[in-house]
C-alpha cells in the first residue's frame, strides 16, 4: 500500500489519531537534534558575517591609506612661478625640501618633419627601389636642408611593388620602426607624404631613394640637401634651458635629471623670463590624514571590541582576532621612520597621537600642529606609501588575510563547520523520514488488524442478537 494511502487510513480502524501519533513520535525523537543545528547555525552564522565585516574592514583601512599615500597630496610638491612657460611635479619617493631654482626655457625641443609635393592619387603607383634613412645634425633655412652631417645611424627601407604607392610607401616606412613616422596628410590639392622624427638636434633625418631601372619615381621623396620634391617645415632641434644662469640641452622637453627629485615638462620658451620653482608643503593634507586616520581606527576597533566581548562577542574565542586586536593596540608606539635621526619624532605617539584607557585613539592637537609646523617632513615619511603607516597597517592587514593563522583561517574554519552541520542536519531529516515511513506503516499494520478485529467483533454481536432473538 502507498505511503499516502497508508497514512490516509490511519485511525480508521482504532479511532486514535495514529498520523498525529506518528508525527509527534518522530518530532519527539529528532527535537534536541533539531534544536541543537537551529543553536550551533545561528551561531556560527553570526561568526562567519562578523568575521568578513572584520577581515573586509581591515583591507579597507589599509587600502584606503595607501591610495591616499598615493595620490601625491600627503607630500611636498613642486610649485612654479609660471606653470603656461612649465610645470613640475616631484618624482615618486623625492624627499624635496629648500628648493630655491631659477629656470629660463630659451628654446624647445622639436622634431624635423618633411612633406613632399601634392600627389593627386595616393593610391597611384609612384615607383619601386630602397629608401634609405640617414640620422645626424642638420641646418634648415627657409624649408630647405642647406647641410647635414651624418650619424651612425641609417636603415634601409625595400619598396616592392605592392608598397610603390604614397600609402605603401608610408605604410612601409612605419612597419620598419626606424625613428621616424609617415603620415598621409590630404586637403583639396591631394596628398602629401609627411614624415615626423623624434625630437632633438640629432633626430634630423634625409631619406635617399635608389630606384629600380625602369620604375623610377621615389627619387620625388628624397628628403635631404638639394632635394626638391619636399620642404622641411620644422627643423630637429633640442631644448635648450638655464638652470641658475647655466644653460644645458636636453633632446626632449621633458626632463626629470635637471633638478633632483622634479620632473619639468615645458610648454614654451620665454627667452629672458625667469621661472622660479619653490614647494609647497603639504601641512592641512598631513593634519586632515591624521584626523581621518584616528577616526577610522577607532571606528575599526569598535567592530574589534564587540565581536570579541566576554559576554556577547561572536568571536570572543578566536585567537585570530585576539591577534589583530594586540597588533592594532601597539600601533602609536611602533617606529614608522626606522632611519629617523635622534630627535626626529618617528611614531603617531611622539606627533601628538595617544592611546587611551580603552584603546581608542586621540590627537593632542597642539602637540600635532607644533610638530608640522617645526618638522612637516618626519610626519611626510610616517605617511610614505611605501613605508611608514600604509605600510605597517599593511602588514597587518596582510596578516589578518592569512589563510592559515589570520581572519582568513577563522572564515575558513567556520565555513567548514556550517558545511558539516549542514550534512548533519540532512542525514537527521533523512532518519527522521525513514522513521516516519517506518512508523506509518507498524501502525497501519496495526489498524488494519483492529478493524478486522472489529469486524469479527461486529459479526459475533449479529450472531448473538440473532439467536436471542430465536429464543423469544
Amino acid at each position: 500500500m502507498p505511503t499516502a494511502s497508508i497514512i490516509s487510513t490511519l485511525g480508521a480502524g482504532s479511532g486514535i489519531d495514529t498520523k498525529q501519533l506518528v508525527s509527534d513520535l518522530v518530532d519527539a525523537q529528532y527535537a534536541a537534534q533539531t534544536a541543537k543545528y537551529e543553536t550551533n547555525s545561528e551561531k556560527l552564522e553570526a561568526q562567519i558575517s562578523s568575521v568578513g565585516e572584520l577581515l573586509s574592514g581591515i583591507t579597507g583601512f589599509s587600502n584606503a591609506l595607501k591610495s591616499r599615500a598615493s595620490d601625491g597630496s600627503l607630500t611636498t610638491q613642486p610649485t612654479v612661478s609660471d606653470s603656461s612657460i612649465l610645470s613640475v611635479s616631484a618624482q615618486s619617493g623625492a624627499a624635496l625640501k629648500g628648493l630655491d631654482t631659477q629656470i629660463e626655457v630659451r628654446q624647445l625641443a622639436s622634431a624635423q618633419v618633411s612633406s613632399s609635393e601634392v600627389i593627386a592619387d595616393p593610391q597611384a603607383h609612384i615607383g619601386t627601389g630602397t629608401l634609405t634613412l640617414a640620422f645626424g645634425t642638420a641646418e634648415v633655412a627657409d624649408g630647405e636642408m642647406t647641410g647635414f652631417t651624418p650619424g651612425a645611424t641609417s636603415v634601409d627601407i625595400a619598396i616592392g611593388e605592392e608598397d610603390g604607392s604614397l600609402q605603401g610607401i608610408a605604410d612601409a616606412i612605419n612597419a620598419a620602426d626606424a625613428g621616424v613616422t609617415a603620415s598621409i596628410l590630404t586637403d583639396a590639392d591631394g596628398a602629401r607624404l609627411v614624415l615626423k622624427s623624434a625630437t632633438g638636434a640629432a633626430q634630423a633625418f634625409t631619406l635617399t631613394a635608389t630606384e629600380t631601372e625602369g620604375d623610377e619615381g621615389l627619387a620625388a621623396l628624397n628628403v635631404g640637401v638639394g632635394a626638391t620634391g619636399t620642404s622641411i617645415g620644422t627643423a630637429a632641434a633640442d631644448a635648450i634651458v638655464a638652470v641658475d644662469g647655466v644653460a644645458v640641452r636636453r633632446s626632449t622637453n621633458s626632463m626629470g635629471d635637471l633638478i633632483p627629485g622634479v620632473d619639468i615638462d615645458l610648454a614654451r620658451a620665454s627667452p629672458g623670463t625667469l621661472v622660479k620653482l619653490g614647494v609647497r608643503q603639504p601641512t592641512a593634507a598631513l593634519s586632515g590624514i591624521v584626523s581621518d586616520f584616528v577616526d577610522t581606527f577607532n571606528e575599526y576597533l569598535g567592530m574589534v571590541r564587540e565581536a570579541t566581548d566576554p559576554s556577547s562577542g561572536t568571536l570572543a574565542s578566536d585567537s585570530a582576532v585576539r591577534t589583530l586586536s594586540r597588533s592594532l593596540g601597539g600601533m602609536t608606539l611602533q617606529k614608522l621612520v626606522p632611519d629617523a635621526a635622534p630627535g626626529v619624532p618617528s611614531t603617531l605617539a611622539e606627533i601628538g597621537v595617544a592611546t587611551n584607557r580603552d584603546g581608542t585613539l586621540s590627537i593632542d592637537a597642539e602637540r600635532l600642529a607644533a610638530v608640522l609646523a617645526s618638522n612637516p617632513q618626519a610626519v611626510e615619511k610616517m605617511f610614505s606609501a611605501s613605508a611608514g603607516l600604509p605600510k605597517k597597517l599593511a602588514e597587518i592587514a596582510d596578516a589578518a588575510a592569512n589563510a592559515k593563522t589570520g581572519l582568513a583561517a577563522s572564515e575558513t574554519r567556520f565555513n567548514d563547520r556550517q558545511e558539516e552541520l549542514d550534512e548533519s542536519r540532512e542525514k537527521a531529516l533523512a532518519d527522521a523520514e525513514t522513521m516516519r515511513t517506518r512508523l506509518t506503516q507498524q501502525y497501519a499494520a496495526m489498524e488494519a488488524r483492529v478493524a478486522s478485529y472489529r469486524s469479527t467483533q461486529d459479526f459475533l454481536k449479529q450472531q448473538v442478537d440473532a439467536w436471542n432473538g430465536a429464543n423469544d
